[in-house]
């Protein structure tokens, strides 16, 4: 099957690189540029994810994925009165995917966003910010998140869970291709410029055979990841392949976040360097991601 990137979703991914590597405010330059489209179905999945893998490049604290996928879920299922009120451009809606005994927490973007998709049961419910008192957490990455206590809200007809759950959970595999390329683009540069010994230690063989099997586990992150999207894009049955990208993403993007680290040595745990950044992008995609393990009982439950 072949995966090369469309023309279209190449044009995005390269305007998106241009954004954040020149602009000081990246949303809403982003927003101003189109790659955040003016209407949520003018992009599909695959280029959604194509904007988040650069997005992850660049370890970019933007709310992208939960306000697109927000979006494209009132866009699809919401009342004309919830697609008046809060499909704007710019505007940030963020998802709200699991919840213990009424209180969500890691809510993504919840101190600046203006409403929230809860999955609640069987159904999504539109929460609007103002009705919820958000309390700020404090993640590995430092992004903005938080927490509050859900007590209803306006139902999106027609919306499930899975369905926002599927999107979401796509996207956070697309930035942990984006994250793990990058960070092993960083640590083969290091590998091939820190000379001990005389010699790069890349030439040394351990170090070689880490950056090998990182090269096969990013390459695994982005075979699934497109294969899911691929399917989702087309209106196929994604949930096994989904689960799958959801397995890399979380275990492999584990390893090349750590090997990342120890092939930099003391450099690696300097919070100042780029690669600190990259690791708590990784482990937070990771933690957020989930187990390996359930992923693979979920596979082997479907197969």
């Amino acid at each position: 099957m072949d995966f090369t990137l469309t023309e279209a979703q190449r044009e995005l991914a390269a305007l998106t690189r241009k954004i954040l590597d020149s602009s000081d405010s990246p949303w809403p330059d982003l927003v101003k540029s189109g790659v955040v489209p003016e209407q949520p179905d003018e992009f599909g999945v695959l280029e959604q994810c194509s904007v988040l893998v650069e997005l992850g490049r660049a370890v970019a604290a933007v709310p992208y994925l939960p306000a697109t996928v927000a979006a494209s879920a009132l866009a699809e299922f919401g009342t004309a009165d919830q697609r008046s009120r809060w499909l704007t451009p710019g505007s940030v809606l963020s998802v709200a995917l699991s919840e213990a005994d009424g209180v969500l927490t890691a809510v993504p973007f919840a101190r600046t966003a203006a409403a929230f998709l809860v999955a609640h049961g069987e159904e999504v419910f539109l929460v609007e910010a103002s009705q919820v008192e958000v309390t700020p957490q404090e993640l590995v990455d430092g992004s903005d998140a938080g927490c509050f206590e859900f007590s209803g809200g306006e139902v999106v007809p027609g919306l499930s869970p899975d369905w926002l759950i599927t999107r979401y959970t796509l996207g956070l595999c697309a930035l942990q291709l984006g994250v793990t390329e990058r960070a092993l683009e960083l640590t083969a540069e290091y590998a091939r410029t820190r000379v001990q010994f005389d010699r790069p230690i890349g030439s040394f063989q351990a170090v070689a055979q880490r950056l090998a099997d990182a090269y096969i586990d990013v390459a695994a992150i982005r075979l699934t990841l497109w294969q899911a999207a691929w399917r989702l894009s087309e209106g196929l049955d994604a949930a096994a392949e989904v689960a799958t990208a959801k397995f890399w993403a979380a275990d492999a993007g584990h390893r090349v976040a750590h090997t990342a680290v120890h092939v930099h040595g003391g450099t690696g745990i300097d919070m100042s360097h780029d690669v600190h950044r990259y690791f708590t992008a990784a482990k937070r995609n990771e933690f957020e991601l989930g187990g390996a393990t359930a992923q693979l009982l979920k596979l082997s439950a479907a197969w």
